[in-house]
């Protein structure tokens, strides 16, 4: 099972003009960036003596060094990639095929879409659903300019990144990033404490059952405005939680296992690329993804309604 929806056909996919929100587009555009916070390199680590989902590698740890490196304190919003798309006219995967999974219960009217035979019947492969319109027609970015950016495809995310002078990270750059300074192998950017679905809320996961009932206990049902929940040590915001986010690294198990090496087979096969982070989507007993460690192998033409991206810099 997962909480990341892997591109597949639908039934019957048309092309969704994109100037229908070329209006609501420009008017909530604003390319000014979030605070960019700096990173001295030296001796890191990626994956966590403590796994919880050993098929995904994340119990591999390897020493690693780093160069110095800056990242963005938050994902990019829906607002920064209108700056990019109303000066570029960068048209996005999701919107050049017409269609882009959303999660059910995000949609107005999910009884209107035919129940999925798929093992995640919680995604409707939705027609005219992109950026702009993230749950498909009818649907708007223009009360949540300060929310993430979603139905961001590998090369959507790649192709912002170097407008705004940056690119994607490599996964341990993000996982230093995520650990913000604390020693050692803390489980979140925050520390060891687990999120408790009532009192400690730290960031913007499920709540509840998965997934016919969230209880929305901190406040959000989709996307969250990002710096709505505390950052990191390092001042680094929804890290874990919100969107899933994109490095720049194909997924791969770095050991010679019979089983790691059919997984690298499967990820080549399908040109998935490694995301980290988690999303508003996942919870412990669900997908617990939402840990620095956790990754998740996802194609690269795979963009969701909980897929954005960060920016980082040399």
């Amino acid at each position: 099972m997962s909480c990341c929806a892997h591109r597949q056909t639908p039934a019957s996919a048309t092309p969704l003009d994109g100037a229908a929100r070329r209006a609501d587009i420009v008017r909530i555009a604003d390319p000014t960036p979030p605070p960019r916070i700096g990173f001295s390199g030296g001796r890191s680590h990626v994956g966590t003596l403590r796994p919880e989902i050993r098929s995904d590698g994340e119990g591999l740890v390897r020493e690693v060094r780093l160069r110095p490196f800056a990242v963005d304190a938050a994902p990019v919003t829906n607002a920064r990639f209108a700056a990019f798309v109303a000066e570029t006219g960068y048209r996005t995967e999701a919107e050049r095929l017409g269609w882009g999974p959303v999660f059910r219960g995000l949609l107005a009217d999910p009884s209107a879409h035919p129940p999925s035979a798929s093992s995640t019947p919680w995604w409707v492969y939705c027609e005219g659903a992109w950026w702009a319109e993230p749950e498909g027609p009818g649907s708007h970015v223009r009360d949540r300019a300060d929310h993430p950016v979603t139905h961001m495809s590998w090369a959507d995310a790649g192709a912002f990144a170097q407008w705004a002078g940056g690119r994607l990270p490599t996964e341990a750059e993000w996982e230093h990033a995520a650990r913000g300074g604390l020693a050692g192998d803390p489980r979140f950017p925050w520390g060891d404490r687990e999120p408790d679905d009532a009192d400690f809320l730290p960031c913007n996961i499920w709540q509840g059952r998965f997934p016919g009932d969230n209880a929305c206990a901190d406040g959000w049902l989709g996307t969250s405005p990002v710096g709505a929940f505390a950052p990191n040590q390092a001042g680094l915001h929804d890290m874990v939680g919100n969107v899933w986010e994109w490095t720049s690294e194909p997924f791969m198990i770095r050991s010679a296992s019979r089983a790691a090496r059919l997984r690298n087979r499967q990820a080549a096969e399908a040109s998935q690329k490694t995301m980290k982070g988690g999303s508003f989507l996942c919870h412990i007993s669900y997908c617990y993804r939402y840990r620095i460690a956790a990754r998740s192998g996802t194609s690269a033409d795979s963009g969701s309604s909980n897929t954005g991206l960060r920016v980082f810099y040399d």
